[in-house]
């Protein structure tokens, strides 16, 4: 045979591509069959031009409108959990349900992206397609972050939206995360001779007291409300059952509001915890909704869906790092992410298409 998958053919309905492309085992690390099934069909569409990095495509229009619109999403999964090949099933009250690893997160809305891709060729926006690897890992693999460092120019455009799963509703922009280590010291000892050392953990009961007296706050951007959240996620210390510590660390988590930046809220961190030593670990910039941007006011009207926060960090984030503003909307279900029980209902899709679709036509 020549390929080891059917060619996909962007003729089916989102659905029935969707459970296409569960079906092609693409576990982050392992794009590649997936990548060049998906380059073979976005190469056949005489209206696009196509460009890949590693197992990274973007395929654009140029029809020279006013405005240009990226929509992305990750061909990736996580290890599959006895959930591929995809399976349908039907309620009680006759609601089809996809399952199958990836079908939520985010292979039905990369299912969508095609669609348009093939049956919009003249839509009213220029579009970008972003198909992207590794974004189940570590940030350094990510793609799209590769895609931003070696081909900024691919990325242009005016408005983002990201297919990851949101059940549908539109979620502007994300939160910001950053993670330190709050360290104490103390003096090492027997147990036994407790009173000739000094405990190191018992030196973080403060800190412990400083995050449960810790008030977050609330702000509101474009009439979003994201609630921040500081809190304990692990704690280190201790040698042995018979030795007081000398070191302990609480690892604290930021996520905060996308008006904070990443400096700033490491500022805001390092007085809440004024007097310790306080190390950051890792840190990724939050996102502006960007709603009052006319392309994603359209975008929201169109679609005619609620409107929320998004709590949590996406790549959306790296949208916004290039000033393009951008937004979460996907037919997957995020609770269903990463489990065994994976699925997706077939209806979402589908309306998921044709909401983009009367957007980009209208």
């Amino acid at each position: 045979m020549e390929h080891e998958h059917p060619v996909l053919d962007l003729s089916m309905d989102a659905a029935e591509l969707t459970a296409r492309l569960v079906d092609f085992a693409s576990v982050s690390g392992e794009e590649k069959p997936l990548a060049d099934a998906i380059e073979r069909a976005l190469r056949d569409l005489p209206h696009l031009r196509v460009d890949r990095d590693g197992n990274a495509m973007v395929a654009r229009t140029d029809l020279g409108r006013a405005e240009r619109v990226v929509l992305a999403g990750h061909i990736d999964t996580v290890p599959i959990a006895d959930n591929v090949p995809s399976r349908l099933t039907e309620t009680a009250d006759g609601e089809k349900l996809l399952w199958g690893c990836g079908s939520s997160d985010m292979k039905s809305g990369v299912a969508v992206q095609l669609r348009i891709a093939a049956t919009v060729p003249e839509p009213n926006r220029d579009l970008t397609f972003v198909f992207y690897d590794n974004e189940e890992v570590a940030a350094e693999l990510n793609g799209l972050r590769r895609l931003a460092e070696r081909h900024r120019d691919w990325l242009a455009g005016d408005f983002a939206v990201l297919l990851e799963g949101t059940e549908g509703q539109v979620e502007g922009g994300c939160q910001g995360t950053l993670r330190v280590r709050v360290e104490t010291t103390g003096r090492r000892a027997h147990s036994a001779r407790s009173w000739l050392g000094d405990n190191a953990i018992h030196h973080a009961a403060p800190i412990l007291d400083r995050l449960s007296r810790y008030e977050p706050r609330s702000v509101a951007i474009d009439g979003l409300t994201y609630r921040e959240g500081l809190n304990a996620v692990r704690i280190e210390g201790g040698h042995a059952g018979n030795v007081i510590p000398d070191a302990c660390a609480v690892t604290v988590n930021f996520r905060f509001a996308p008006d904070r930046s990443e400096e700033e809220a490491l500022a805001h961190v390092r007085e809440v915890f004024d007097g310790y030593d306080v190390v950051l670990t890792d840190s990724s910039p939050g996102a502006l909704p960007g709603l009052e941007h006319p392309a994603a006011a359209a975008f929201v009207a169109a679609v005619g869906a609620e409107v929320g926060p998004k709590y949590g960090w996406t790549d959306v984030a790296r949208f916004s790092a290039l000033g393009v503003p951008a937004v979460n909307y996907g037919p997957g279900d995020p609770k269903l992410a990463h489990t065994r029980e994976e699925h997706v209902s077939v209806s979402a899709i589908l309306r998921a298409e044709e909401r983009l679709r009367a957007w980009l036509t209208a």
